[in-house]
C-alpha cells in the first residue's frame, strides 16, 4: 500500500492548513505517475457513514475510501466537501485526494460489531471509489470481502472503468448478498466529455465497462446524469446515449439535471467561460433561482426522455432516497424463518420522477471526514 521513495509525515502546510492540523495524517505522497496530484494518507477513525435523514427506515450508510477526486468533473456536487478541511472547491479537490489507507480494517472491525444491522451500504455517492488512485492504493477489494463476510449488501456507482478488475470478487459476493452497480455516463460526445471530465475514462471505456459486468451476469444501470443544459438535452444526443447504453447492455437508466449547489456553480462557470462562453449567460439565467434547474425545465426532460427510454427497451431506474445512488434490491429482500432471502414485491419504491434532492442528500451537513 505504501509507494517506495517517499518520506512519511511530509507536510504540505501550504496547500493543506485543514490536515495539517489532524492528528491522523500519516503522510503527504507526490509522484511523477500522477503528475500534479498530491495524496493525503489518513488513517481513517471510521469506515461508516451515516447519511442524515429525515426517516429513520431504511437507513442510510455510505463508504468513502477518498476524498476529492481526481476525475475533475467540473459539475460535481460533492466539491463543497473539501471546504471542510480548509481546502477550496475548485483545484484543490481535483488534485488534493485523502486516501482513507486503513479503511479496510476499521470496515471489518465496525461490520462485526453486534450493533451492525446489516443495512445496504453505498459506494460512489460522493466521490468516486474507482478514480485514478485506487489502481495503486487496491482499497476496494478490502471493502468488497469486509461486507460479503459480514453478510452487508452493497451498492457501487462509479465511472471507473477500474471496476473490471474487481468483477470477479463482486461475482462472488453477489451470491452472499445483494449487489447492485451503476455506471456513471452521462456525455457522449467525446469532445465535451475530455473537456468538462478531462479526469474520466472516456464513454467508450466505461460503456466497455457496462458490457464487461453483463458478461459476468450482473445488472447494470447507468446514470445519465447530470443532462447538462443546452450542451447534452438535445434530442438527437439523449436518443444516442440511450441507444449506446442498450447496446452495452444496460439494464436500467437514471437520469437528472444539472444541479448546481454553491461552490459548484463557480467552478462550473469557470469551465464555462473557457469552453463555451455564449451558453454563460442562459446559465446565469436558469440558474438565478439557486441550485436546481427550473421545474418547467426539468419536466421538458422529463417529457422527452421518457418516451425514448420506452423507445429503446429500458427500464427507467430507481435512486436511493438517501444516498443518491443506485437503489439497493436488498430493500426488496426479507428473510423467512429459516433465514432464506426472499424477494418482497412490497419494497420496491414508487418513481421519483426528477426528485432533485436525491444526490444532495448523502452530503447534507457536514460529512464524517474520516
Amino acid at each position: 500500500m505504501r509507494w517506495s521513495g517517499q518520506e512519511l509525515a511530509v507536510e504540505e502546510p501550504s496547500a493543506l492548513p485543514g490536515l495539517a492540523r489532524l492528528n491522523n495524517l500519516v503522510r503527504s505522497v507526490k509522484t511523477p505517475e500522477f503528475a500534479g496530484i498530491t495524496f493525503h494518507e489518513v488513517l481513517a477513525k471510521s469506515a461508516l457513514n451515516k447519511v442524515p435523514g429525515g426517516s429513520a427506515m431504511p437507513f442510510g450508510w455510505t463508504i468513502n475510501p477518498y476524498r476529492g477526486c481526481s476525475h475533475a468533473c467540473a459539475y460535481c456536487f460533492a466539491r463543497p466537501t473539501h471546504t471542510y478541511l480548509d481546502l477550496d472547491a475548485g483545484k484543490d479537490f481535483d488534485n488534493e485526494i485523502i486516501v482513507k489507507i486503513n479503511v479496510a480494517e476499521v470496515l471489518h472491525k465496525e461490520l462485526a460489531k453486534p450493533s451492525w444491522g446489516h443495512h445496504h451500504v453505498a459506494l460512489g455517492t460522493n466521490t468516486d471509489p474507482y478514480q485514478r488512485a485506487e489502481g495503486r492504493y487496491a482499497l476496494m477489494p478490502g471493502i468488497i470481502g469486509a461486507m460479503t463476510d459480514s453478510g452487508t449488501p452493497f451498492s457501487i456507482l462509479t465511472k471507473g472503468s477500474l471496476l473490471r478488475r474487481d468483477l470477479d470478487l463482486i461475482v462472488a459476493a453477489s451470491e452472499h448478498v445483494p449487489v447492485d452497480l451503476a455506471m456513471s455516463i452521462a456525455v457522449y460526445d467525446d469532445e465535451l466529455q475530455q473537456s468538462v471530465e478531462p479526469g474520466t475514462p472516456s464513454t467508450k471505456a466505461r460503456l466497455a465497462t457496462v458490457t464487461a459486468v453483463r458478461e459476468h451476469g450482473l445488472d447494470c444501470a447507468v446514470f445519465l446524469m447530470p443532462i447538462l443544459p443546452y450542451l447534452t438535452d438535445t434530442r438527437a444526443h439523449l436518443d444516442e446515449a440511450l441507444r449506446q447504453a442498450k447496446a452495452a447492455g444496460a439494464t436500467s437508466v437514471l437520469y437528472s439535471a444539472l444541479h448546481l449547489k454553491p461552490g459548484v456553480k463557480e467552478w462550473f462557470y469557470l469551465w464555462l467561460e473557457q469552453a463555451r462562453p455564449e451558453l454563460l449567460p442562459s446559465y446565469r439565467k436558469m440558474y438565478a433561482g439557486g441550485t436546481y434547474a427550473p421545474k418547467a425545465y426539468r419536466q421538458w426532460l422529463a417529457a422527452k426522455l421518457k418516451p425514448l427510454i420506452r423507445s429503446h427497451g429500458l427500464e427507467r431506474g430507481y435512486e436511493d432516497p438517501l444516498t443518491g445512488g443506485v437503489r439497493s434490491t436488498a430493500l426488496g429482500i426479507t428473510r423467512d424463518a429459516d433465514g432464506e432471502r426472499r424477494r418482497s414485491t412490497s419494497g420496491r419504491a414508487s418513481p421519483n420522477e426528477m426528485a432533485p434532492d436525491a444526490a444532495l442528500s448523502a452530503i447534507q451537513g457536514q460529512p464524517t471526514l474520516f
